[in-house]
């Protein structure tokens, strides 16, 4: 089995922090999102990977770069161009040579998973089925692709986004493939929007008499579409995931509680309040500041008089002079001057200097 991961898209609602990166490459709990994809399809047996990539050499380079080598994931790593934003089922077929004959995952990069897809693979694996799709009961299904079922647990129907659906189990958008997925593509036609929708994709299998399947997430799924769902989703990964490691310095009289990670090189200065969950990368310098509660700060970092909680600060960021910042995503190499009179909420993109 293979797996693609899409990773084209140009994630608009993220903006301004996606002018200049994919969207794929914001960290969460410092670590970017592509690279818990790639270690959820590593953890389900996966060890060939097809990484469908667009839009721009640049972010291609920088996709690359963020992923690094390939080798400290234990798995095989290729780059797919995709010509154009043609819709999720003309990037699963962009990867039709890259998959030859075996069956495969479809992952979209910007997906977090709780507890991966190992079951979803092992089911799928067991099954005669030519697709399974992971769903999730939702509160407001006309916001997403559904799913409905037949009277023996199949799907019997795909929607995207209807208007007044009967079903509440939206399609989260990891999918699991036969090479029959291919024969139906060619024949689609673009939806409204212009794109080839997998979910036209899907309804043409199901059209020609295969069997699809259902497979429910266990435990939380997120979409880090928007700078809400990464502060949402990155309290969740400091929460659980993360390994709290003791790497760097802690002057005598700092005073830090809960689940807190600081990396090697750093320094945290006696007059600093760390409250975890909390993670802070290598060679910082944390001078007379409040960090957290869930607060990521990246490798490089300098705060001094910093009020810092429930906040991104990406590497070679600069926080001085009584700021104070909440539920913010604050860009890399980014210069951040305040009076410290009210905390602020801020969503800025890379090279960037404000003063509040």
């Amino acid at each position: 089995m293979k797996g693609i991961i899409l990773a084209g898209g140009k994630g608009t609602r993220l903006r301004p922090l996606t002018h200049t990166g994919a969207k794929q490459a914001i960290p969460v709990a410092n670590k970017p999102i592509i690279c818990y994809v790639i270690e959820d399809l590593v953890a389900a047996g996966i060890r060939e990977i097809g990484i469908i990539v667009g839009y721009t050499s640049e972010r291609i380079q920088s996709l690359k770069d963020t992923i690094g080598d390939e080798k400290k994931y234990g798995a095989k790593i290729t780059y797919i161009e995709q010509d154009a934003p043609k819709g999720i089922a003309h990037a699963v077929y962009c990867a039709k040579d890259f998959i030859g004959g075996e069956p495969f995952v479809v992952y979209l990069g910007d997906n977090m998973l709780e507890n991966g897809i190992k079951s979803f693979v092992q089911e799928f694996s067991c099954s005669k089925a030519d697709a399974s799709i992971l769903l999730t009961p939702v509160e407001n299904p006309s916001m997403y692709g559904v799913a409905y079922l037949d009277g023996k647990g199949n799907i019997s129907k795909v929607e995207e986004k209807p208007a007044n659906p009967s079903s509440n189990k939206a399609i989260i958008g990891v999918y699991l493939f036969t090479k029959a997925i291919f024969q139906v593509i060619p024949n689609l036609k673009p939806s409204k929007r212009g794109e080839l929708e997998i979910t036209d994709a899907i309804e043409g299998l199901l059209k020609q008499g295969s069997r699809v399947i259902p497979h429910v997430v266990e435990g939380w799924w997120d979409d880090t579409g928007t700078p809400e769902a990464i502060l949402s989703v990155n309290k969740k990964v400091l929460e659980g995931k993360m390994k709290a490691e003791m790497k760097g310095t802690v002057e005598k009289g700092a005073v830090l509680s809960g689940k807190v990670g600081i990396g090697e090189g750093t320094e945290i200065d006696a007059d600093t309040k760390i409250t975890g969950p909390a993670i802070i990368g290598k060679n910082c310098r944390i001078k007379n500041s409040h960090i957290g509660p869930n607060v990521s700060i990246g490798d490089d970092c300098i705060l001094q008089n910093a009020k810092i909680s429930s906040s991104l600060i990406l590497e070679g960021a600069k926080i001085t002079y009584n700021a104070a910042i909440s539920d913010s995503i604050i860009g890399k190499n980014t210069q951040i001057l305040s009076d410290g009179k009210k905390a602020a909420r801020i969503i800025i993109g890379e090279n960037s200097t404000i003063i509040l």
